[in-house]
């Protein structure tokens, strides 16, 4: 029987989000989210994709161990189990992969290890996606596993744009570099951009812009990444929904030294208390904009902020890249605002960006073109499908195989 099925896995801290996929025609079987694991109110909503029909359950998840016991359960009820003769691999979402995964990986031990050294500048990410590949590896010790890296899009930036300007020989020590993060996204999104303007990815220069509660910005030359916005963390770059994005580094010297606050109190600052809900108590675009058609002045600063830092990185990347072909919005700010790529792009004509107001303002879950049919540069809007791309690398290492 031909495996061509593959489980798309994202284990994060207390939650997991997991697909199934068969890759004869990228079609989704199953879909769902576990979260609050380990908590008091722990909720499973599982659909299943062929019949529409959706469950969820509320009950004790003490781990996640159990967390995907009770996925196995809900999928073996639509008859799409684990167990099935069909499943070709499990794929898993890693944040961080360094320096050393720069394509999909067969997990093993030493691979483990690896994902392991590398908690210590991605701690709040990689020891809850370690969690998930080894819960997996026990219930299908059978099953060919593979991680596939936020980070490894991005190894194709040249030193030039990956190193910070400290001394070499200590950056190298502690690991500190550009590793970019969103890797999947903006891989998935550059080439069906490439697709959209009816070329080959290797023919085309993109700006890819991933605006979501996290946001980053790519310059991807030839289908290859040549620059980044997030660095050793995801805390820098764009203004986020709750990260500060690029900041003076003296300013946490100053917030220790005059401010009193503690590293780990400026840590929880500049990640989960900055950024647009810093700027104005809220970190949903939709509100904002609704507060600011209401005349709220801090609303509108934010706003402000939040776009001036846009055009500067567009900016920017154009002239990395040299000639653009397409600017494109992604996530969920950037599928869903037009607002927002409206404002990205306003006076930006002498690059060649402008938007159309009608084609802008159309709500659509397809690739399509927002800027006007003579445009120099397109802007596009292209809706990202992570879990599409975790199961189309893993399928593409294993799945032929099976």
């Amino acid at each position: 029987m031909s495996r061509t099925r593959v489980l798309v896995l994202n284990s994060g801290s207390s939650s997991l989000k997991y697909q199934l996929l068969d890759m004869r025609d990228s079609r989704r079987l199953a879909v769902g989210l576990v979260e609050r694991i380990g908590e008091q109110t722990p909720r499973l909503k599982h659909t299943c994709v062929t019949s529409g029909d959706t469950r969820e359950q509320n009950g004790p998840i003490a781990d996640h161990d159990a967390a995907l016991k009770a996925v196995a359960e809900e999928l073996a009820r639509d008859g799409v189990g684990l167990d099935s003769p069909k499943l070709a691999a499990i794929g898993h979402r890693v944040v961080h992969g360094g320096l050393f995964f720069t394509e999909p990986t067969v997990v093993d031990d030493d691979v483990l290890t690896e994902i392991e050294r590398l908690v210590p500048v991605a701690p709040l990410h990689n020891p809850a996606n370690l969690t998930g590949i080894r819960t997996a590896m026990a219930l299908r010790p059978d099953l060919p596993q593979v991680a596939v890296f936020d980070t490894a899009f991005h190894t194709t930036m040249p030193e030039s744009a990956a190193r910070y300007a400290i001394d070499p020989k200590l950056a190298d020590r502690f690991r500190i570099r550009r590793y970019g993060f969103h890797g999947t996204s903006h891989a998935y999104v550059s080439r069906e951009t490439a697709k959209l303007l009816g070329r080959t990815p290797e023919d085309v220069n993109v700006i890819v812009l991933h605006l979501g509660n996290g946001a980053s910005a790519s310059a991807v030359r030839g289908g290859k990444c040549v620059d980044t916005s997030m660095g050793l963390t995801p805390l820098e770059g764009l203004v986020m929904g709750t990260r500060s994005g690029d900041l003076d580094p003296a300013v946490i010297f100053h917030l220790q030294r005059v401010g009193g606050m503690s590293m780990d109190e400026i840590d929880t600052l500049l990640n989960k208390g900055s950024g647009l809900f810093g700027l104005c108590g809220d970190n949903d675009m939709r509100e904002i904009r609704r507060r600011i058609d209401e005349g709220d002045a801090q609303a509108e600063l934010a706003f402000d902020i939040y776009i001036h830092r846009l055009k500067k990185y567009i900016g920017a990347y154009y002239a990395v890249l040299g000639w653009v072909d397409a600017v494109v919005f992604t996530a969920g700010v950037g599928e869903n605002a037009s607002a927002v790529r409206e404002a990205a792009v306003a006076g930006l004509e002498g690059l060649g960006l402008a938007v159309d107001g009608e084609l802008n303002a159309v709500r659509c879950d397809r690739p399509r073109l927002v800027s006007p049919a003579d445009a120099r540069v397109a802007v596009a809007v292209v809706p990202t499908d992570e879990e599409l791309e975790i199961a189309t690398q893993t399928y593409a290492l294993v799945g032929k195989n099976g």
